[in-house]
């Protein structure tokens, strides 16, 4: 179980962080169901990746969460572009 906390801040840290990035990107929203998905993904993605590559020391819940939420956000914006890309 305390291997799977990490995990869970991580999922909402991106979700959040999703949707904060399509309220500032406004342009780039995907909606909040698609914002939340994008950024629970590239939470999830951003936490395995920093946590792999040790990021400088940044660890624990602070660690999660900023990963997570840059992760989401970063992954949501990606997604938005892909789509308006693909749709022209």
């Amino acid at each position: 179980m305390e291997t799977l906390v990490p995990f869970f801040i991580q999922v909402i840290s991106g979700a959040v962080g999703g949707n904060i990035a399509g309220a500032i990107f406004k342009s780039c929203s995907l909606g909040v169901p698609g914002n939340s998905l994008a950024g629970i993904v590239g939470g999830v993605i951003g936490g395995q990746v920093i946590a792999f590559v040790g990021a400088g020391g940044i660890g624990g819940l602070a660690g999660d969460v900023l990963s997570g939420g840059v992760g989401g956000g970063m992954l949501m914006v990606f997604m938005a572009i892909l789509r308006k890309s693909l749709a022209r």
